[in-house]
């Protein structure tokens, strides 16, 4: 069902392309295309907000890891002398594995709570600088239709305008 949906969609979308095309009026269209996640991302303020949140979370991440090589260190001899050891250090061990998957889970999930909040605000910061910019680059190019990178299969660099709107949000403060 849910195939047959995007198939039609496709197939329109393929339909509505190849009318434009064949018009005359197509070969007098200025056509771009734009990765609107990558200008997000490569713009400076992305790639300044990339190396704070790093500084921010680094020491959660660390933390985490840490957990994550104990448990492993755990699990691994209780796999390897489990059978040997006398029952009550065995049941100490798991106890203290399962403490540790615990507190990994919690934390994990406590991190990746906090990493989505300040993306979001990042986000909600830079929406409106990479929306001017890309506004301003479409005035500047007088395009008649832009297209999302992702709908499209192959570009000539020469349409595509990502580039400019990351240079243009860059000189935006």
């Amino acid at each position: 069902m849910l195939q047959e949906c995007i198939v039609r969609k496709l197939t329109q979308i393929v339909l509505v392309a190849a009318a434009l095309m064949a018009s005359p009026a197509f070969a007098e269209m200025k056509v771009a295309v734009l990765n609107y996640q990558m200008a997000l991302l490569e713009s400076d303020s992305a790639k300044k907000y990339a190396v704070d949140a790093e500084k921010k979370f680094g020491p959660q991440l660390t933390k985490l890891k840490t957990l994550e090589s104990d448990a492993k260190r755990i699990q691994d001899r209780l796999v390897k002398e489990g059978e040997k050891m006398q029952q009550a250090e065995r049941e100490r061990l798991e106890l203290e594995f399962k403490q540790k998957a615990r507190d990994f889970q919690f934390q994990s999930k406590e991190l990746n709570e906090a990493k989505a909040v300040a993306d979001r605000e990042m986000l909600k910061q830079l929406k409106p600088k990479l929306d001017q910019a890309v506004e301003e680059v479409l005035k500047k190019g007088s395009y008649d239709l832009v297209l999302e990178r992702g709908a499209v299969i192959d570009v000539k660099p020469q349409y595509d305008i990502t580039r400019q709107v990351i240079e243009r949000m860059n000189q935006l403060r």
